[in-house]
């Protein structure tokens, strides 16, 4: 089997988001819960953009996707990698590829002296938690992640704080 891993471009935009699309339906999220094409390809290959995508070709096809984005720790004085997805179509899972991608970013992560990679993982995905556990990945139990997003962002965003 051949797997190759490259740095996505702008046409690559559609096969993204059509994993995209199979991501949202896989996490049984609402149909318009993902971005449109353009916006896509508006945002993640713009030029100040934190985000960089990769792509997965198994034989030549495009089976699956990864993006990431670097943050900074306070805590280790180092850089960090945010892996927001890592996705493989069905057809191509099980095959080692999703290994190989998320190995050819921990050797991006190691080359930029990162200290880590973090992600998340649906709570009832047992499928992603077993694969993650297998590469001794451990599972962060004692922060709890918050979002503040959507009308509630604006809200608190637009508030006059008394100082």
């Amino acid at each position: 089997m051949s797997v190759a891993i490259r740095k996505a471009v702008p046409d690559d935009t559609d096969a993204i988001y059509n994993m995209i699309n199979g991501l949202s339906v896989y996490r049984e999220a609402p149909p318009d819960a993902i971005p449109g094409v353009e916006e896509i390809r508006t945002t993640l290959f713009a030029e100040d953009t934190n985000a960089e995508a990769y792509i997965c070709e198994i034989e030549g096809i495009v089976a699956g996707y990864a993006v990431v984005s670097q943050s900074y720790s306070t805590w280790l004085g180092r850089h960090s990698l945010n892996m927001d997805d890592l996705y493989f179509t069905p057809d191509y899972r099980g095959r080692g590829a999703g290994k190989a991608m998320l190995q050819f970013i921990a050797q991006m992560a190691v080359s930029r002296r990162c200290s880590r990679i973090e992600w998340n993982a649906l709570e009832w995905d047992k499928s992603a938690k077993d694969f993650y556990n297998s590469i001794d990945a451990l599972p962060l139990n004692e922060w709890v992640r918050y979002r503040l997003d959507g009308p509630a962002l604006e809200r608190f965003a637009s508030q006059v704080i008394n100082s």
